[in-house]
């Protein structure tokens, strides 16, 4: 690292946890980011806070005024331009050391394994059932870390997939059909909290500190203000898990 570098990661370098060489793993880390929306805002701008030297962005809309409520990366000159454009801007003002690649298609079967493919995690920030269930799919066949959040109202929750783990399946085995995104509310902080947990979940894989979110899943409740862990077994009934013991 350069002595710049020692300079702007130093709260990171002094953790023992982390240090040098967990920071060097940061810099040539590379983070695929599916959505640059609620989620997305935090999780972009923490990831290249923290240094993640290489990140994807992959978001198809553009920004809307309604979104800046809780879309905390853009600024209202930014209303009508591409979003993953924007992000990509802003996180490489924050941080000249990172690199981005803007993914402005939609992730859908036909693309999702190549592109999921050349990152060494993915960070679903999406918002809606389908795409999410896309995202597990493809992670657990190609046998790639991906880090699952929703968001919705008042609450959220943040579920860490690693090869061999319980995943999105093993909870909900199917999707279910939801309202469009647009169709409720949602106060704004929220999606900030579980894209801050996102971030830091994806900075613990990479350097390998502590214990992640695999086979547990965390949620929140904002009225409450209460954060709750429940345990998460991979199921036989997961069509992963049984497409795996078939193999066997």
């Amino acid at each position: 690292m350069t002595e710049e570098q020692k300079q702007r990661y130093k709260r990171h370098i002094i953790l023992p946890e982390i240090g040098g060489e967990g920071q060097s793993r940061l810099l040539s880390a590379k983070v695929l980011v599916v959505g640059a929306g609620g989620l997305g805002a935090p999780l972009l701008m923490y990831l290249a806070a923290a240094g993640v030297g290489n990140i994807g962005i992959m978001d198809f809309d553009k920004v809307d005024l309604s979104n800046l409520q809780r879309q905390v990366i853009f600024t209202t000159a930014d209303t009508g331009l591409p979003k993953a454009e924007r992000a990509s801007a802003r996180i490489e003002a924050l941080n000249p050391d990172i690199k981005t690649t803007i993914i402005t298609t939609r992730l859908d079967k036909a693309n999702a394994k190549d592109i999921a493919g050349d990152y060494d995690i993915v960070l679903d920030a999406t918002d809606n059932i389908e795409t999410k269930y896309l995202i597990n799919d493809t992670c657990v066949e190609l046998g790639k870390p991906f880090i699952h959040a929703a968001v919705n109202l008042f609450g959220g929750n943040v579920m860490t997939v690693i090869p061999g783990s319980a995943c999105l399946r093993c909870v909900f085995p199917e999707a279910v059909k939801q309202k469009d995104s647009t169709e409720y509310g949602i106060i704004g902080s929220v999606p900030g909290i579980i894209g801050s947990i996102q971030a830091t979940e994806a900075i613990k894989l990479i350097v390998g500190a502590g214990e992640p979110l695999v086979n547990k899943m965390l949620t929140f409740d904002a009225l409450s203000m209460s954060f709750n862990t429940l345990s998460v077994n991979p199921s036989r009934h997961c069509i992963h898990h049984k497409r795996h013991s078939l193999q066997l």
